[in-house]
């Protein structure tokens, strides 16, 4: 007989894959039906990842968001997913347990079924409190694999992960191929495997099409045992997002599996409603290199996800790069060859960096790292003379046990700097934080919240709520859409905004400085190198002391305060950027002489 292969539409992450936004409760209200009446779905992604981060900067409650956005899919008895970062949960850095077990509690009355967790690790002490707390609170656990192609993760390394989550009480395995490069044929075997030894376990497959191979991957899992595929909807499918639903499903039908119905007349509303809400505003934030798929993603592994924000980093490095070259009699590089030497940079320092699957936040600091490689080589440094605090953290098991071994020089320089490693459960680092929340809350005079969703919002993202209560949040997005709106005057074109070039002369700095390493903005916002209530505010002038890894000014970006952190010790030698500039994200605002 014939077995049914389900999908689940993943509408947050068609968003999340696209640009920085999701739509606003509104619009998601009113896709819903459409949504529905496709008839296809067995679940829906609603909710998790930066959607109720998202919602705090819009300057909306995120809470009566998620509660609106998931009831008509109750209703139609389609289920409701969520994703969280396990240590991280809903953000980019650990979670105490207490807010971590509030979470599931709080998501589940709010209409979630399902938690699927992941740890970018892969390490299963830090998916053991996501399942205990989502089996806890109600919620079915999905246990997210990261996946990822490399010598050290194998069929066996994968298993061993799925053994210790399914004795912590897991429901479901997820295989997540966030950037597309799981193999077909070893997905396959994973699934297999799974499947063989827990036939019980529920085994759903989400893969980005980037690098091209996800269609043969679902048809690969689907053929060994999957249960669920997720998918997407046109306009926001394919490129560096997900597959669309028509052509896995007629895939799926035409290999002999049973699929739902689909409805075309919804499809082309869904279709219709999206498209309307990307030209009503969601469009200004929308990278349109999303759309294209690359084969050069297949090497170095990095999420298509990640290419925009990458390409900004490259064309902010690349005056300064061209300075270098020129100054030692070599030719300048177009940005098509700095791209294809950062994906190399990647491809060497991954597997020396230990292999961490390249997801939010490692694939992050891998890039970095492979960044500064290149900045430093081309002024005749050595590599990994620039790694940043976070990736330290990453590499001295702060965050969990990266998967392969640290390559000698990486330990040695640990060493030499005095950096000490730890095999400790990484949440023992992170001690209970509720009551001082409530607390705080108290003294605010604000309420908890229906379950106490307005606490857990507010211990998840402190800074983000107190803007949103205060109003701040909706009137800083706002100025923001209208500025956008004024600066495109017509009818909205998907485009990535052009990091702009330096206003000083570079290659005089580079001659005067050749060993300054430069200090850029970590994100686009008003330059304040100083907050001085008491008197002028003025940027730092030559000669100033500085540490590596500690704030030397700030980018006021519309979510908030972004610090400035320069890489090494040392002493200001230029200041590019003046107080109050405006600046986007890569650009030179200092250079830093090392001190001798």
């Amino acid at each position: 007989m014939a077995r049914e292969i389900k999908f689940s539409l993943v509408y947050r992450d068609m968003w999340q894959s696209s640009g920085r936004y999701v739509p606003r409760v509104d619009q998601l209200v009113e896709v819903a039906p459409a949504i529905i009446d496709m008839g296809c779905f067995d679940r829906v992604e609603t909710n998790g990842g930066a959607f109720e981060q998202v919602n705090l900067l819009f300057g909306e409650n995120p809470n009566v968001a998620v509660r609106k956005w998931t009831a008509p899919f109750h209703k139609a008895g389609i289920q409701t997913h969520m994703l969280e970062r396990g240590l991280n949960a809903l953000r980019m850095n650990p979670v105490p347990a207490d807010v971590r077990e509030l979470m599931f509690k709080v998501k589940k009355k709010q209409g979630t079924d399902i938690a699927r967790s992941f740890c970018g690790l892969n390490d299963h002490r830090n998916l053991k409190g996501s399942v205990e707390f989502a089996k806890k609170g109600g919620m079915i656990s999905q246990v997210a694999l990261s996946i990822t192609n490399s010598p050290v993760h194998t069929v066996a390394y994968y298993m061993g992960i799925v053994d210790k989550v399914v004795e912590y009480g897991a429901d479901e395995i997820c295989l997540k191929d966030m950037a597309g490069i799981g193999r077909p044929t070893f997905l396959a075997e994973l699934t297999k495997d799974i499947k063989t030894k827990y036939p019980h376990i529920k085994v759903q497959y989400h893969g980005h099409t980037g690098p091209g191979f996800s269609p043969a991957s679902m048809l690969e899992v689907a053929r060994a045992g999957a249960d669920y595929l997720d998918v997407a909807v046109e306009p926001l499918s394919w490129g560096k997002i997900h597959p669309d639903v028509i052509t896995i499903r007629e895939m799926m039908k035409a290999d002999g599996f049973l699929v739902k119905d689909l409805n075309m007349d919804a499809y082309m509303e869904v279709r219709r409603l999206t498209q309307k809400f990307i030209d009503d505003f969601l469009g200004y934030w929308i990278n349109n290199s999303n759309h294209l798929m690359t084969s050069l993603l297949v090497g170095c592994g990095l999420p298509g996800g990640m290419m925009g924000s990458m390409m900004a980093d490259l064309k902010g490095f690349q005056g300064a790069i061209n300075a270098a070259q020129r100054a030692h009699g070599r030719p300048e590089m177009s940005l098509d060859t700095l791209m294809v030497k950062l994906f190399e940079e990647v491809e060497y320092v991954w597997p020396r960096l230990g292999y961490p699957p390249l997801v939010t936040p490692f694939s992050q600091y891998v890039k970095n790292t492979a960044l500064m490689n290149l900045f430093n080589m081309v002024n005749d440094k050595p590599r990994w003379t620039t790694i940043d605090k976070d990736t330290w953290g990453m590499i001295l098991g702060n965050m969990g046990k990266l998967p392969g071994e640290l390559a000698p020089e990486i330990v040695a320089l640990a060493k030499e700097k005095g950096l000490e490693f730890t095999t400790n459960n990484p949440q023992d680092n992170y001690p209970d934080e509720l009551p001082k929340f409530r607390q705080m809350m108290k003294e605010e005079g604000w309420d908890e919240g229906e379950d106490e969703e307005e606490l857990f919002e507010f211990a998840m993202h402190e800074r983000q709520y107190r803007d949103y209560k205060s109003g701040i949040a909706k009137e800083r997005f706002n100025q923001e859409l209208e500025e956008m709106r004024k600066k495109a005057g017509a009818p909205i074109v998907v485009k990535r905004p052009v990091v702009e070039m330096p206003e000083f002369d570079i290659d005089k700095y580079v001659s005067e400085h050749p060993d300054a390493v430069p200090v850029q903005a970590p994100a686009k916002g008003q330059l304040l190198w100083q907050v001085d209530v008491a008197d002028d505010s003025a940027a730092p002038v030559v000669g100033t002391k500085v540490e590596a890894g500690k704030g030397i000014g700030f980018v006021q970006t519309f979510y908030g305060m972004e610090e400035l952190i320069p890489a090494v010790d040392g002493f200001v030698v230029a200041v590019t950027g003046k107080q109050g500039k405006n600046v986007v994200k890569g650009e030179i605002v200092a250079f830093i002489e090392r001190k001798k």
